[in-house]
Formats: C-alpha cells, sequence, structure tokens
C-alpha cells in the first residue's frame, strides 16, 4: 500500500532539481519501496523521488506491470537518437494526455541500490520513461515539453481545475 502522495501541478517541489545522492541507507530504500507501491496504486510506469516530495535524484520505473521493475539512482542520459512523437501522460499532471515528441533511443547511465552501475541501452517506451523521469529530476513537467499551442490549453485546463471548476 502507498505510503506518499503524489505532488501535483503547481507544487514546488516539482519545480526543483533535485539533488545527487550521497549513499543508499535503509531509509532511501524504504523510499524506492513506498515509491513502487504509490507508482503501482497510481497506477503509472515510472515515478521520480521528486514527484513523492523528495528531492533526491532517483527514480523507480516498470513498462511492464510488475514483470521488470527497476531503480535507476543519479541518473545520465546520453545517445539521444531519433524521434517519436507518442502520447504521455504525467502523475503529477493527473489524467491528461499529450502527443510529445522525444528521443526514439536514449543511453542511460547511473547506479542501482546495491551500488552497482547501470548502462542501459533504450528505445520507444522505456527511452520515454527515461527522459520523463530525468526531467522531473531537473524540475521539469511535462507541460514544458508541449508545443505553444498545446501548452496554453493545458494551462487553462489546469487553472479551471484548480478554480474547482471541472473535475
Amino acid at each position: 500500500m502507498a505510503t506518499h502522495v503524489i505532488r501535483t501541478f503547481g507544487d514546488p517541489v516539482l519545480r526543483q532539481r533535485a539533488t545527487e545522492v550521497e549513499e543508499v541507507d535503509d531509509a532511501l530504500v524504504r523510499l524506492v519501496s513506498d515509491m513502487f507501491d504509490t507508482m503501482y496504486d497510481a497506477p503509472g510506469v515510472g515515478l521520480a523521488a521528486p514527484q513523492v516530495g523528495v528531492q533526491r535524484r532517483l527514480f523507480v520505473y516498470d513498462i511492464e506491470g510488475g514483470n521488470a521493475p527497476g531503480v535507476v539512482v543519479n541518473p545520465t542520459l546520453s545517445g539521444h537518437r531519433g524521434e517519436w512523437n507518442h502520447d504521455e501522460g504525467c502523475l503529477s499532471v493527473p489524467d491528461l494526455w499529450w502527443p510529445v515528441t522525444r528521443a526514439n533511443e536514449v543511453h542511460l547511465s547511473g547506479w542501482d541500490l546495491a551500488g552497482n552501475e547501470l548502462s542501459i541501452d533504450a528505445e520507444e517506451l522505456l527511452a520515454r520513461v527515461f527522459q520523463h523521469e530525468v526531467d522531473h529530476l531537473d524540475g521539469m513537467l511535462l507541460i514544458e515539453r508541449l508545443e505553444p499551442d498545446q501548452r496554453k490549453e493545458a494551462m487553462r485546463t489546469l487553472s479551471t481545475r484548480a478554480m474547482g471548476l471541472a473535475p
């Protein structure tokens, strides 16, 4: 059962760059376990620590619904190649989806909880999840990736929601 609330659009924690993880301790391991529960309960395929109010550079992901969970500490992306336009949503901007163009392929480097170095070549959905979660770690939300007209409409929708005029 999830113990964290997912922070949503308007929460200032989502706009701050997360700090590097200095050490993996029991508290961080518990946080990661709670983040998986929170992500699965949402449901989602990725969740960055800032989305649960923790300003550390780590995220969890699972694009196969419980069959291939992963955690990345202090991730970096490189090797962006190609383009893939696909509808994308965000747990911090719930129930809204937009077509977003991202790199089709990326290389992710980082660490797992045991201190092992990670080096993952990803494409399509996994590459998109990695880019989306690293954006969160850099204080960037999905709406900043939208085309100007899409962003204006998204902001209108979010403002209407904030005023309680829409679900």
